[in-house]
């Protein structure tokens, strides 16, 4: 063919169907005899259940069952990341509940509205137990407060000692940096629909694996994997929070086997907030830095409030260290980090998923170090970037990093922003005493993508009426999948976007798959893709040249999209004849393995305005510069990078979960937490550099999660560039104008010493 259509900006085909509202979400599902489900929750943080007084809830009308931990019939859930036995839950908490939300126990009826009326009839005796909320005074004392038979709720990783750690260096610089908690917010809430009418146990579920799904439920419930049928419909957003099952997906299916009907359950945003939570880190950090500008150590101990139950907020902090020293090239790193359980909901993935904390980190421990040396921010990065001709390489914490251009990305955005006049602008309000104060921030990443497994599932087959089907084992929650994949067919067959249908999210219709998460869609699933379509093409070819009496060597796909000999613009046949020439099947099926993980890049440089009246921060700009290697689309991924910089200014000026000392939730509606609106938003320019990966043929990487890892540092430096000249040093997030005030207030203060934690 002439050109490709890989690289051009291709309408979404799935915008249609979401914007006109056709699209199916398990809650819109009504098969007959549906029962709904609604969840009794526990009010306390942690306390020993006594009675449950079922009361008059087993006699409302419509209630078809009442369940609690004794009655759901499964013992135990399967951890998604098993980290210690002592951390497994039930569907439905048992003996002591440990977070204020956690399920105790269900009622399922006809209507919603008998089901919560069954509710308000069961009392539950709690008897109080102490709450722990600091996860950092947990790692210090080693406390045994929810897991007294584990004998300590903390879990340690220290790495054996670096000699000579800080020697090479002139100073050190030592900061605190907080990774404020989160609620994810996806649109669409969490939703189960379990029917066990049919041969199989059917689950409808919004999850971003449908594959995995299966697996984890089946196994609670002691059933095989063909027992059980996942589908994911439309899934309203997911951001890694959905990324595999969930308790109440156990109860539901468990409830829905018992009673012999379908059971759904929606959550409400309620439910939503108090349980879908990430990020919260803290890190301590010092990094080692000569006299003339080089950074040559890192010392860090990451501190991780992990929840009541510690399973993915356990792994998180191994990613987080891999990418600690970011684009630059440090020598020297030490990395150790704790976790505790808590009191507080179970942490979970969000966006990035242990990246973000790493670069966080390292961007404000690199603008703390200009600073104390007098240096420009951006030149100080020049001068610490990783060597493009060094690449491939490994850093000391074993990122085996792939390729990088980082200087080209900075200096894009550098360009895009107008930096030196900025700097211009920013000196001549100072010099006027103008109360708003213009800030600027940069941020320059390095994330990796498909960090764990490097195999994804895919079919392409062509139809005898010259259509084809695409079948992989990835799962889009929004991203545009369904377009790209396509767009990768159509470049490789020549057969119109228009009749190729995708399949996913089912796993009867998709023999097995590793969904979506850590960005791994394009680079393993759209690599799958390219391989199956290649192995069609070389079926096809060898049928074509039978056909056209021809060398399979000499067939080409034409500018049409037929098959034809190169050379011969009258000999070729179309893909209706070819698929039709064979009883058997125009198909590929085939696991197709890539050569490893990828590392994005990019820089994001923020221009916000402070009101040092009111510690109001206004974003004026931002210019965000990625590198995701080729790009498939570049529409969807201007909109991934939107998106992506939404979410990291949210986590940097507004966000963030709240509890009282006694373990109560008090962002529990958005009236109360903060998510931002477009209005808060200033526009965003986006833009990409294109530095291919080798380790897939596509050389592509993922951009799904890019964006936010570069926003909320750049956010950050910004809003503290705006004040340094008060001598601010750090805020910490979120940078609310209550946080910000404060800080300007006490700005001639001393600061306060950092106390280095031990493990």
């Amino acid at each position: 063919m002439a050109g490709s259509i890989l690289g051009t900006e291709v309408i979404r085909r799935e915008d249609g169907t979401l914007l006109t509202g056709e699209g199916q979400y398990t809650g819109d599902l009504r098969p007959d005899g549906l029962l709904i489900a609604y969840f009794v929750r526990s009010p306390v943080a942690h306390g020993v259940i006594g009675e449950i007084d079922l009361g008059a809830a087993v006699d409302i009308s419509g209630v078809a069952g009442v369940f609690t931990a004794e009655t759901i019939g499964v013992d135990q859930v399967k951890p998604r990341f098993p980290l210690d036995p002592h951390f497994v839950r039930g569907p439905l908490a048992g003996d002591r509940v440990r977070f204020v939300g956690e399920p105790v126990a269900m009622v399922v009826a006809e209507t919603l509205a008998a089901a919560q009326d069954a509710a308000d009839e069961i009392m539950v005796d709690y008897q109080p137990l102490p709450v722990s909320m600091d996860a950092e005074a947990a790692v210090a004392n080693g406390s045994a407060v929810l897991f007294p038979e584990r004998g300590s709720d903390t879990m340690i990783r220290a790495f054996d000692p670096v000699e000579g750690l800080h020697d090479k260096a002139d100073r050190i610089v030592t900061g605190r940096i907080v990774h404020n908690r989160m609620a994810v917010v996806p649109m669409e809430t969490d939703a189960v629909l379990a029917d066990p009418t049919g041969e199989q146990l059917t689950l409808w579920v919004s999850t971003q694996g449908a594959h995995a799904t299966r697996g984890g439920i089946a196994e609670s419930l002691g059933l095989g994997p063909d027992e059980v049928r996942v589908i994911a419909p439309w899934v309203g957003g997911g951001f890694g929070a959905k990324g595999g099952w969930r308790v109440e997906h156990v109860a539901v299916a468990a409830a829905a086997r018992q009673l012999g009907r379908p059971v759904v359950w929606t959550e409400t945003r309620a439910e939503n907030l108090i349980s879908m939570q990430a990020r919260d880190q803290v890190h301590y950090a010092r990094v080692g830095v000569t006299d003339d500008g080089r950074m040559v150590s890192l010392e860090v101990i990451a501190l991780v409030d992990a929840g009541a139950f510690p399973g993915l907020g356990g792994i998180l902090p191994g990613i987080t260290r891999v990418m600690a020293t970011g684009v630059y090239g440090i020598e020297q790193v030490q990395f150790d980090y704790g976790l505790a359980a808590t009191n507080r909901a179970p942490l979970g993935a969000f966006r990035g998923a242990g990246r973000p904390q790493a670069t966080l980190t390292i961007e404000r421990m690199a603008d703390l170090a200009a600073a104390e040396l007098g240096i420009d921010p951006v030149e100080f990065r020049r001068c610490n970037f990783l060597a493009s001709e060094d690449f491939p390489l490994v850093t000391p914490t074993g990122g085996a990093y792939d390729t990088g251009e980082y200087e080209k990305a900075l200096d894009r955005a550098c360009e895009l922003v107008g930096y030196e006049e900025l700097r211009a602008e920013q000196a001549a309000r100072r010099a006027a005493g103008d109360p708003i104060r213009l800030g600027i921030g940069l941020s320059s990443y390095v994330e990796v993508t498909a960090p764990t497994g490097q195999e994804e599932h895919a079919v392409v087959e062509v139809h005898p009426d010259g259509s084809a089907t695409v079948a992989v084992g990835t799962s889009s929650h929004g991203q545009g999948h369904e377009t790209a994949f396509t767009m990768i067919v159509a470049d490789r067959l020549g057969i119109d976007m228009d009749r190729i249908t995708f399949v996913q999210s089912d796993t009867t219709m998709v023999a097995r798959g590793g969904g979506t998460g850590g960005s791994r869609s394009a680079q393993l699933g759209g690599s799958a893709i390219h391989a199956a379509s290649v192995e069609v093409l070389d079926i096809a070819r060898q049928r074509a040249a039978e056909l056209l009496e021809a060398s399979a060597d000499d067939i080409v796909v034409t500018d049409e999209g037929r098959l034809g000999v190169a050379g011969v613009p009258s000999a070729s046949v179309g893909w209706a004849e070819v698929a039709a020439a064979s009883e058997e099947p125009l198909r590929a099926e085939l696991d197709h393995t890539t050569d490893g993980a990828t590392f994005p890049f990019g820089t994001h440089i923020c221009v916000v305005e402070v009101d040092t009246e009111t510690g109001m921060v206004t974003p004026r700009r931002f210019v965000a510069v990625d590198d995701a290697g080729n790009l498939l689309n570049p529409l969807i991924v201007a909109g991934q990078q939107h998106g992506g910089v939404a979410s990291g200014i949210g986590q940097a000026l507004y966000e963030y979960v709240a509890y009282d000392d006694h373990g109560n939730p008090l962002t529990t509606g958005l009236a109360d937490y903060a998510m931002p609106s477009a209005a808060e938003f200033c526009d965003f320019t986006v833009d990409s550099t294109i530095t291919p990966t080798h380790l897939n043929p596509l050389g592509v990487k993922g951009i799904g999660e890019a964006a936010t890892i570069g926003a909320t540092p750049a956010v950050q430096n910004a809003v503290i560039d705006a004040l340094s000249d008060l001598g601010i040093r750090h805020i910490d997030l979120p940078l609310t104008p209550d946080r910000v005030w404060q800080a300007i207030q006490s700005a001639g203060d001393p600061p306060a010493a950092i106390a280095w934690p031990s493990l």
